[in-house]
């Protein structure tokens, strides 16, 4: 079992602030925490992909639960596009997760970081030079399938994929972060159990406990934030955010 006592808050200080500041992007523009911190368990701390993915979705069940909370009680929730998304986002979550306790995932992700760096770029081209028109997203359910199933294969992509490409789509940006947010609290719990029926459960310890702490802190100040900014600034920030965190993926994927 854990043992708290036998924690340095010195050393869980910078995993702390990491959680806090990925669930601040992530509430607040609705992608970024997984992808943010899989890049720190993989590339600095070397846990295997499997294990790094578990531990984010373990700790995303409570910021996703604390997030999906906040925006519903600042009404940034769609609850017709909130139906859509469940079903297709779980089903490709556990499919991923039961996939990726298996093989190798690694083989597609360039593919996916390439076409979210396009992505990123064409909403930010949107928000600075064309006014958001809002209208009715009409492919929903395939979204809610692939960004379940890159999620947990991946161990970050229900943000980017589902919340983009609904954008790019034309949907109220408020509403798309606060309903992706609030659907992605069922997705993280449906993949952790499946990743702990597959590689066990092991106690929340040290980094996995400090960007929980931070991640629960920030998760209310994300849904604030996400009902006061503007569709074009919206898009802005998603645009970059986007490009940059995807731009880093694939450049750590190829070398």
């Amino acid at each position: 079992m854990l043992e708290l006592s036998a924690l340095d808050p010195s050393a869980l200080l910078p995993f702390i602030l990491i959680g806090f500041a990925a669930q601040l992007v992530d509430g607040a523009l609705g992608m970024a925490f997984g992808v943010i911190c899989n890049t720190l368990l993989v590339a600095v701390m070397g846990v295997p992909p499997a294990n790094a993915s578990a531990r984010v979705h373990v700790v995303e069940v409570f910021t996703t639960g604390v997030s999906g909370i906040s925006h519903l009680i600042h009404c940034n929730i769609e609850w017709g596009l909130f139906f859509r998304l469940l079903v297709p986002g779980i089903i490709g979550g556990v499919t991923g997760a039961y996939l990726l306790s298996s093989i190798d995932g690694a083989v597609v992700k360039p593919i996916v970081l390439t076409y979210l760096i396009l992505v990123g770029v064409w909403l930010l081209v949107r928000g600075l030079l064309y006014p958001p028109k809002i209208r009715k997203p009409k492919v929903i359910a395939p979204l809610g399938l692939v960004g379940g199933f890159l999620d947990a294969a991946g161990g970050g992509g229900w943000g980017p994929v589902v919340t983009s490409n609904l954008l790019v789509q034309g949907a109220e940006p408020r509403k798309v972060v606060g309903t992706v947010n609030s659907v992605e609290f069922f997705l993280t719990l449906a993949v952790s159990a499946t990743f702990i029926w597959h590689l066990g459960f092991a106690d929340i310890a040290g980094a996995t406990l400090g960007l929980l702490i931070g991640g629960v802190i920030a998760a209310p100040m994300g849904a604030f934030m996400a009902k006061r900014f503007s569709p074009k600034l919206m898009l802005i920030l998603v645009g970059v955010v986007l490009t940059l965190t995807s731009a880093f993926g694939l450049w750590r994927a190829l070398i």
